[in-house]
């Protein structure tokens, strides 16, 4: 769409180096918190430093239901003033829904990915050798994946130089278009004959 409104074809353009936001070659980095979304480990830490000074060094998360429901909490005072969650699965998905739905969730957050045991194990991902049974190969791909260094969003220096150099800062005006997101309510359906399918 981007090369019809400018009446250009892919077969058409000259072949060339791939550009990078980064003036220097750049090394792989990992973001804490896991192989999936890990916005729960950076949420959960941003929000106990900012909402009660707290740093916490190291999330332990206790296991629910099962390998992909589990919750991670913050006491401050003696009670227990952060309750975050991961839910990996339909099925998790599905129950913490209904749970939302009846007012009997206790969770400040939680991160949600449809494919049982997050990202790493979703449909976008490697598949496995014909010997190689696909549990061998999640736990080879997290493995690989939890040796690379992490690295804070907020330390690293591409990130600072995105936000100079191409938002014109953290608070500006475009960062917060670009970056930021609002929500609203989303009106419930009543008549089944106007679903668009």
């Amino acid at each position: 769409m981007m090369l019809d409104s400018e009446g250009l074809s892919l077969a058409d353009i000259e072949s060339r180096q791939l550009d990078s936001l980064c003036d220097h070659d750049a090394a792989i980095i990992n973001h804490e918190g896991g192989g999936s979304g890990g916005y729960v480990h950076h949420i959960f830490h941003y929000a106990s430093q900012e909402l009660f000074g707290a740093k916490v060094h190291d999330m332990q998360y206790k296991t629910l239901r099962n390998k992909d429901f589990k919750e991670v909490i913050l006491e401050h005072e003696g009670e227990v003033v952060l309750r975050f969650a991961l839910a990996y699965g339909f099925r998790n998905i599905q129950n913490l829904v209904q749970k939302l739905k009846r007012g009997k969730s206790l969770y400040h957050c939680v991160e949600v990915m449809a494919c049982p045991s997050g990202c790493l194990n979703g449909g976008g991902q490697i598949r496995p050798l014909d010997d190689e049974p696909a549990k061998d190969l999640l736990e080879r791909v997290e493995k690989i994946y939890s040796e690379i260094a992490p690295v804070k969003p907020e330390d690293s220096e591409d990130v600072k130089k995105l936000y100079a150099d191409w938002l014109g800062g953290k608070d500006s005006i475009k960062s917060k278009s670009m970056l930021h997101t609002q929500y609203h309510e989303v009106e419930k359906m009543t008549n089944a004959l106007v679903i668009k399918w």
